[in-house]
């Protein structure tokens, strides 16, 4: 485990220096420890050592860890979500970065109607139109902020998208970029109900330029625990 804790201080220390060179706030940036497939102790080890914020793909993995994860610390589901399994992490979760649909939406706010919360989320943007990747195209953002806009207890906090894996990184910033050009359109329009507070893009093989892109949520999760074990 003294590894998470060197890959730790090594991920902030690079993000302390993407920030400096580029006249950012480090402290604006919020550094995600992706862990699917870890187990609860290398988990809690992380937040011993400076991680405030955890991302589960699966709502599986969320109900199965939760009550063994230290409580200081938030929780983002940032895998696909299906409707019928809002219900079980609406009360568990921070941030849903995943909404992809208007029925997505529509549970997401009958279940936090129901908790007496209103839930924030985030809107995922398929900017690659990649057919193996969720996600909506930019072309249908705004029509589906405007529809999830006049919900009661659901809050769009921004926008997010996963980059093609290519095999130089630098391709990957046109779609960081596009993304950033999209959220200062959605904020120019000043809609109701509507914040642009966080883009959450960048992951353990292109972060630096998400941030240099405008990126102040990064999900890093191979880069934190080192290369996952899927037969486990």
């Amino acid at each position: 485990m003294r590894d998470i804790k060197e890959n730790i201080i090594a991920i902030k220390d690079n993000i302390s220096m993407i920030c400096s060179k580029n006249n950012l706030n480090e402290n604006d940036i919020t550094l995600i420890a992706v862990t699917k497939t870890m187990n609860c102790e290398n988990i809690n080890y992380a937040i011993e050592n400076g991680i405030t914020d955890i991302g589960e793909n699966k709502v599986q993995e969320v109900m199965d860890k939760y009550d063994l994860i230290n409580k200081n610390v938030d929780w983002h589901l940032i895998g696909h979500l299906q409707t019928n399994k809002v219900k079980y992490i609406i009360n568990k979760v921070k941030l849903i970065h995943s909404v992809d649909s208007l029925s997505l939406a529509e549970e997401i706010n009958k279940r936090a109607a129901k908790s007496g919360i209103i839930k924030d989320i985030l809107i995922q943007v398929n900017v690659a139109m990649e057919d193996t990747k969720y996600g909506i195209s930019t072309d249908e953002v705004d029509t589906l902020i405007d529809q999830i806009s006049l919900f009661s207890n659901v809050r769009i906090q921004g926008l997010m998208t996963i980059a093609p894996l290519f095999n130089e990184v630098e391709k990957t910033r046109p779609i960081f970029r596009a993304l950033r050009e999209k959220k200062d359109e959605i904020i120019k329009r000043n809609i109701p109900n509507v914040e642009m507070n966080y883009l959450s893009m960048g992951m353990t093989g292109d972060y630096n330029i998400a941030i240099e892109e405008g990126s102040n949520m990064i999900r890093v999760g191979t880069g934190i625990f080192g290369k996952r074990n899927y037969n486990i």
